[in-house]
């Protein structure tokens, strides 16, 4: 079954335009060396994979010296920056320049995976499932054997396995990574240069961001060994030459059906929207109260405002008729051999609606927005799942995930309760909005107080956030704890497990329906079809190249004309440093660029390289007409944006004297 998904060859039917996030084990050789005469090589493609880096809280990045830098963006490793942070020494507002290597700070928490190698398990996975299970026991049967895979590849490599599931159930691939845990930062420009613009320009171009920053991989205490890394280009790339890029995009919806479509359309995106409008009202209330609340709210409001951008575009391209016509008219012959999996798909989404929304409020935690009942569901869940064979514990609690669950697990990070506060009761208050006061579960959770009172309750009298306690509980259980905070995960655990499960079952039949739509696609089209986006690595390849009357790149000297015109206000307003040292900065050295590469959420910090594999640039942004390429990819107007490798120098030169660190990418 599957044999053409089996197969692990080059690409030898050409793709429209720049389209594309390709697997690595299926390159697209034939499209670009028939497109831009330049052949994708076995080593090239190596050299390329060992040196990008996945960040675990969800960008991307790439080691550029031997000895284990990284580099990504700035709101890559804001989250991380932000904890480092103090009231007095703000990381994100002043930047940070490790003068010696001693002063490299350690990033708690963090996590860098490298891919060392693919293996397709298609049909052991599959050969799992049988017609006569029912979904919750063939759900049940394909999550034993991937536990099975992950744990026997993790025992006998050593590195983190992750078998990963593609064409939305069509094929399952192994992914083993070498991974890194102890993760310092070592450069990070002020924020006012990285999101120059904030959320004015978000998702706009012209862009005149410095989104970079560089943290390093070490190995028991020394610096890692990195010898694929890649050279950085000086000069950077010129308009209209071929680039590539290496990266993790997070996920597209571009295999989903019409009727899945639709239903993200009229229910899930409104639904996005409605939460993510809640959230950075109460958190900009929050912060214009005081000063250290804002720098406490300060990712997480850029992060909910990057959110409704994000979600707003790609609802906006869904209300496109033009895009649903196209979907439709892409089915058709589709469905002529396959209607029966449509019209399951269908079904499915209407029986997911009926539970979507407790679903994400109990078992996704969006009635629960502090961090700190994540911590209490995760110490009891660990308890009750370490009591089943692995194959049959929730796959976060398996042991192929065990590293990566206690690593997030006991991070030493600062914990703002006065934040949890605030986060926990908009969160409870949303609860009641999309329930109802009168649920019979709110009114427990509530346990006869207002969402405010409850709140403050439950995060005031909670000891979650000492980390020797969290151990103890992990390690002993926390049948005997009274914590307010777990005797509330503990309420609403059993109604969260069964929408779980009813969604895992519903899901196993939406993955047995994709199959057949995807061997059929497979039959009409051949192997030129790519999977969505998992969170996995992907090659891209485009064109620097702007549209319309828009140029292809911005340099330092529009940097300042835009300051001038905005009259130096925020978000258009300098550091003092970098107030001092504008006038250095050559105007012509060109700061941003777009790409037609096609890119998404995830790519933030993923390289971008030339021909000779030489870092050229680094993703941090897609304009707004990319935002539809979820759905559906266009290289009419949507690009990828791009930092340009010689005006992440000319900044490190003139501005911030890091004179160590350019010696080390051999400048």
């Amino acid at each position: 079954m599957r044999t053409i998904l089996a197969a692990l060859l080059p690409l030898a039917v050409s793709a429209p335009a720049d389209e594309g996030m390709w697997l690595f084990n299926r390159p697209p050789v034939e499209p670009v060396k028939e497109k831009y005469g330049f052949e994708i090589t076995p080593e090239w493609l190596d050299h390329l994979r060992e040196a990008s880096v996945r960040f675990n809280n969800g960008g991307s990045g790439s080691f550029v010296s031997k000895q284990g830098l990284i580099l990504t963006n700035h709101h890559v490793g804001a989250g991380l920056i932000e904890k480092l942070s103090t009231p007095e020494h703000n990381l994100l507002e002043d930047g940070y320049l490790a003068k010696t290597p001693a002063d490299e700070l350690p990033c708690p928490g963090l996590e860098l995976n490298v891919l060392r190698s693919i293996e397709d398990v298609t049909r052991r996975v599959e050969a799992a499932v049988t017609p006569d299970q029912s979904p919750a026991e063939a759900s049940a049967a394909r999550r034993a054997v991937i536990a099975a895979i992950e744990k026997e590849s993790m025992d006998a490599t050593g590195l983190r396995s992750d078998v990963v599931t593609l064409y939305l159930g069509g094929a399952y691939h192994l992914y083993r990574y070498q991974r890194y845990t102890d993760v310092r930062l070592v450069f990070v420009p002020d924020v006012k240069a990285a999101a120059f613009g904030g959320d004015a320009d978000n998702f706009e171009y012209p862009r005149y961001c410095l989104d970079c920053c560089f943290f390093r991989a070490y190995v028991d205490g020394e610096p890692a060994d990195t010898p694929d890394f890649l050279k950085w280009s000086a000069t950077g790339p010129a308009e209209g030459e071929l680039v590539f890029t290496s990266g993790h995009p997070g996920r597209t919806d571009r295999s989903n059906t019409l009727e899945e479509l639709k239903h993200l359309r009229d229910e899930g995106f409104p639904y996005r929207m409605e939460q993510i409008y809640r959230a950075e009202t109460v958190l900009r209330a929050w912060a214009d109260r005081d000063r250290e609340n804002a720098r406490r709210a300060k990712q997480a409001i850029v992060g909910t405002q990057n959110g409704r951008k994000a979600i707003g575009g790609m609802l906006n391209g869904l209300l496109d008729p033009a895009v649903m016509a196209a979907k439709s008219e892409s089915e058709t012959e589709l469905r002529a051999t396959e209607a029966a999996a449509f019209d399951e798909v269908a079904r499915v989404q209407d029986e997911l609606s009926e539970i979507a929304v407790r679903l994400d409020l109990l078992e996704g935690g969006s009635a629960f927005g502090s961090g700190l009942f994540y911590v209490a569901r995760t110490l009891l869940r660990a308890e009750a799942e370490a009591e089943k064979p692995d194959g049959e514990r929730l796959p976060e609690f398996q042991d192929s995930s065990r590293l990566s669950l206690e690593l997030d697990l006991f991070a030493d990070e600062p914990v703002y309760k006065d934040l949890e506060t605030v986060r926990m009761a908009a969160s409870l208050t949303f609860l009641c909005a999309k329930l109802g006061a009168d649920d019979p579960l709110v009114k427990k959770v509530l346990a006869g107080k207002s969402p405010d009172e409850r709140a403050a309750e439950l995060v005031d009298g909670t000891q979650l956030d000492d980390i020797p306690l969290r151990r103890q509980l992990y390690e002993n259980g926390v049948a005997a704890s009274d914590d307010p905070m777990v005797a509330l995960a503990r309420l609403v655990d059993d109604e969260a497990r069964a929408l779980r499960a009813e969604a895992e079952a519903l899901d196993e039949r939406d993955a047995q329906a994709h199959a057949k739509i995807a061997r059929a696609k497979f039959e009409q089209q051949g192997d030129s079809v790519y999977p969505d986006a998992t969170f996995t690595l992907r090659l891209s390849y485009g064109v620097a190249k702007g549209y319309g009357d828009v140029p292809w790149c911005t340099n330092y000297g529009g940097m300042l004309e835009r300051h001038e015109k905005q009259g130096g206000v925020s978000p258009f307003d300098f550091s003092p440093q970098w107030a001092a040292h504008a006038g250095d900065l050559d105007p012509g050295v060109p700061l941003d660029f777009v790409s037609t590469n096609d890119i998404t959420g995830g790519n933030s910090g993923s390289p971008v390289v030339n021909r000779a594999g030489e870092l050229v640039g680094l993703i941090f942004d897609g304009n707004l007409p990319s935002l539809v390429s979820d759905f559906a990819y266009t290289e009419d107007r949507g690009r990828a944006v791009s930092v340009h490798s010689a005006g992440i120098l000319e900044a490190m030169r003139k501005v911030y004297g890091a004179t160590r660190i350019l010696e080390e990418l051999g400048f």
